[in-house]
């Protein structure tokens, strides 16, 4: 865990959903329910430090996505955007939670989207956290899978650490690093690999023209996944979601500005559009 987030920690647990094992992290108990969905190659324990300052007034949990973390894998799994979805809408069914928002993150974001839109009556609040918008005859979405496989072979050898701290490597904190170099190998890599492609095989921009759920959009200033033609796009195919940039941060916005990464998303929580 980050910081002193295990001290705000109720419990990891794991519960059978849609026919699989997911593990997540829970958080706070008390208030409206937030289940965060982390992004490709990214597990609930690398969030438990935004969970940890979202929990004094709100029920937290963060879910390891299918193939990783330590939710189930393998080569018996289908990693397909459809079968993250009906996970997260499982999830949230096994636990009992009627009334949640969901706050995902890049893939996470895109999974949250698709299971909005099946699951309207169920879904509070959804904030998208710059999810990529490649699609079918969109341009390539702008960060490659190579660098992230390459990435993943080095922590499957132990070797997260020194790839994390390369010279091409994002300046992250000691505290990132290290839990990034803890968990990255959990990821399945046909999980990554099959996620990556969906983002251009998958057609999001359906899913949000056909949205009845209150929406927010998070755009990293820099991150070069959401371009200003693509906010227009997004607003015209749902004229009532709420948008904003973060300045001067890159994709992984969480952490590369985290008071202001904090400060958008719980002004977001505070009113409903």
């Amino acid at each position: 865990m980050i910081g002193n987030a295990a001290a705000r920690l109720l419990y990891g647990a794991n519960v059978r959903a849609n026919g699989m094992r997911q593990h997540y992290l829970r958080f706070g108990g008390k208030g409206p329910a937030i289940v965060i969905v982390p992004g490709i190659s990214t597990t609930a324990a690398q969030w438990a430090f935004v969970a940890e300052r979202l929990c004094d007034d709100r029920d937290v949990y963060v879910l390891d996505v299918r193939g990783r973390g330590l939710s189930e894998s393998g080569p018996h799994l289908n990693y397909s955007l459809d079968a993250c979805a009906a996970d997260l809408v499982a999830f949230a069914e096994a636990l009992g939670l009627h009334r949640y928002t969901i706050l995902g993150h890049s893939m996470g974001a895109r999974i949250g989207i698709r299971a909005a839109r099946w699951r309207a009556s169920s879904i509070e609040q959804l904030i998208l956290v710059d999810p990529p918008v490649s699609g079918p005859g969109r341009r390539s979405y702008p960060i490659p899978i190579e660098p992230l496989l390459k990435l993943l072979h080095s922590a499957q050898r132990g070797e997260a650490e020194m790839a994390l701290r390369g010279p091409e490597a994002p300046k992250w904190p000691e505290k990132h690093i290290r839990t990034r170099a803890e968990w990255l190998h959990t990821c399945d890599e046909r999980a990554l690999i099959e996620a990556h492609k969906g983002f251009h095989n998958d057609d999001i921009h359906f899913d949000l023209a056909n949205l009845t759920v209150s929406a927010a959009l998070v755009i990293a200033g820099r991150g070069g996944v959401i371009r200003p033609e693509d906010e227009k796009e997004i607003r015209r195919l749902l004229p009532s979601i709420e948008i904003r940039w973060l300045e001067n941060v890159g994709h992984q916005m969480q952490i590369d500005d985290t008071e202001g990464f904090l400060s958008i998303i719980r002004a977001l929580l505070e009113c409903r559009f």
